[in-house]
């Protein structure tokens, strides 16, 4: 298992020991998809033989504004199709509606005369769009290549042991004998 040697600064709400000094605490250094972290005190997240600051505040994507406006106008171009569609599929339940009327006031006898009025949607103008997510504001944080090391061989050996436990099933137990 394979990761990139970026790690974000996270509190947690459970203390436990520092990977390096094992004094309790409540900071982690995780990875982006959590494969890996480690708890680590603050004293060792300003020390450069351990970890190094990356970026003090996360990069924002760039989004020119050619491309902003190509979005708004595929939403903008929905929301009419679908405007439309609404009203398409309003006028055919009206038509059913009025053949309906019709049938029944042929069939009993009624007046005709009586208009259908006709009901006015009630639909939003514009509807809201939601916020976009918050980008994480966590501390970008570079482990130095010996820490990285050694966490890559801690890796190494958990998978190591977890192929060993798979394995070792499949093997033949050697017959035992008694030695007299």
């Amino acid at each position: 298992m394979s990761f990139q040697n970026v790690y974000y600064k996270r509190a947690v709400g459970t203390a436990k020991q520092c990977y390096i000094c094992l004094k309790q605490t409540t900071t982690v250094l995780a990875t982006v998809d959590v494969v890996d972290f480690l708890y680590t005190c603050d004293n060792h997240l300003s020390d450069p033989g351990f970890a190094t600051l990356v970026s003090a505040e996360p990069s924002k994507p760039q989004v020119s504004a050619e491309e902003i406006e190509r979005v708004k106008k595929e939403y903008e171009e929905k929301q009419k199709a679908k405007k439309e569609k609404e009203e398409a599929l309003k006028k055919e339940k009206e038509k059913e509606k009025e053949k309906e009327k019709e049938k029944d006031g042929k069939d009993k006898g009624a007046d005709t005369k009586t208009a259908a009025v006709p009901k006015k949607s009630t639909s939003p103008a514009a509807t809201p769009t939601p916020p976009a997510p918050a980008t994480p504001s966590h501390q970008k944080y570079v482990l130095h290549r010996q820490i990285f090391q050694m966490r890559l061989d801690e890796h190494k050996k958990r998978r190591q042991a977890r192929e060993v436990k798979e394995v070792a099933p499949k093997f033949p137990i050697a017959p035992r004998s008694s030695v007299s």
